[in-house]
């Protein structure tokens, strides 16, 4: 017996007559609706899309055969036995899995469908605003854990607004912590989006895990800028929590181990310069140790800063450094004067040495 295939342009029509009704009944599937943090986690589904790996099984033992995994091609739409092609880009698993069990239910009897994503896509994600390097990423779906000080932790599950913000070089000094807006495409229509507020200084500060949800594909994270610099508190813990691991700077100059160094993210200024060894003695000016930044539109930018051990953790005047950043601790009078003596003194150090070579010569001359 042959059964109808149920093409992608007849997949959208089926949709809409099946599931509109629950769509407009729910009020978190509203577009552009702003949600609390505990709504974002209560009514949130992750939303099919091309390159899902699904696996479809049957409760009923004499069903088994028609199960399987599958999945999704750039179109959205894969091949099933029986109904054959079918579109479920821009479902939830919920209502993929609602539809199936109708479709199957026109030539089975109690199909008892139960679809699962087996292999999550990889997600594209952007992140723009406050942070060091605003884009799109590519997160693995697979387990692509946050940082914790510096620390990798390796969490089954999808990637967190942390671990994007990491991804993204970190937040800069101007970021509004109270202020992180997540925006989400809502099922079906892709134009309709749903906006929902985040305080990461919550989370930094009280460990309320609920302004760190997990990501889903095509997710926009921005960071507004704050009106006012964030406490020093705060600061300290987000340049340990929304930054990369480790950085690498350039320290150079009149420290005892110049090159290049990595660190832990979020070091400053003179936590850098302990690392290189410290100021050599006699010769740093403690007054005039440069900070040479590329910024983001290709610039460059220098600051002067004086070296005092007794300054704060990311303060104004020590400030936490980027990756790529270099410290020059420039000579003191003393060290410079003392190098221009040496290299006056060289050449006549070199005559002296000719003149009694030829004293010598002479003598033995002399002798014989």
């Amino acid at each position: 017996m042959d059964f109808p295939r149920l093409g992608p342009c007849l997949a959208p029509l089926l949709l809409l007559s099946q599931l509109s009704a629950p769509l407009q009944a729910a009020p978190s599937l509203q577009p552009n609706a702003k949600q609390s943090a505990a709504e974002l986690s209560d009514f949130d589904a992750y939303i099919l899309g091309a390159g899902d790996r699904l696996e479809l099984s049957f409760l009923s033992p004499s069903y088994a055969s028609l199960g399987g995994s599958f999945e999704l091609l750039n179109d959205g739409s894969t091949s099933l036995p029986m109904v054959g092609s079918v579109v479920l880009d821009g479902l939830t698993v919920n209502q993929a899995n609602r539809w199936l069990t109708s479709l199957y239910r026109r030539y089975l009897r109690r199909p008892d469908v139960n679809l699962r994503v087996a292999q999550p896509r990889p997600m594209q994600v952007s992140v723009v605003g406050q942070v060091e390097n605003p884009g799109i990423y590519v997160l693995n779906p697979g387990g692509e854990g946050s940082t914790v000080e510096g620390k990798s932790a390796s969490i089954p599950g999808l990637p967190t607004v942390v671990s994007a913000i990491q991804k993204a070089g970190g937040i800069t000094l101007n970021a509004n912590l109270n202020d992180v807006r997540l925006q989400r495409k809502l099922p079906g229509d892709r134009s309709q989006l749903r906006e929902t507020q985040l305080n990461l200084a919550a989370l930094l500060q009280k460990g309320d895990k609920r302004q760190n949800p997990f990501l889903f594909d095509g997710d926009t994270i921005v960071i507004s800028r704050a009106p006012s610099p964030p406490p020093d508190e705060v600061l300290e813990l987000a340049a340990a929590n929304l930054s990369p691991s480790s950085i690498t700077v350039n320290v150079v100059g009149e420290v005892k181990n110049p090159g290049r160094i990595q660190l832990k993210a979020g070091t400053p200024l003179i936590q850098a310069l302990f690392a290189a060894g410290g100021a050599t003695p006699m010769r740093a000016n403690r007054n005039n140790v440069e900070l040479v930044r590329i910024n983001r539109d290709g610039t460059a930018t220098l600051r002067r800063y004086a070296l005092d051990y007794n300054l704060g953790v990311s303060g104004p005047r020590n400030p936490p450094l980027r990756d790529g950043d270099s410290v020059i601790v420039n000579r003191s009078v003393l060290a410079s004067g003392s190098d221009v003596l040496n290299v006056v003194s060289q050449p006549l150090t070199g005559l002296v040495s000719i003149w009694a070579l030829v004293n010598t010569i002479q003598d033995n001359n002399n002798n014989n």
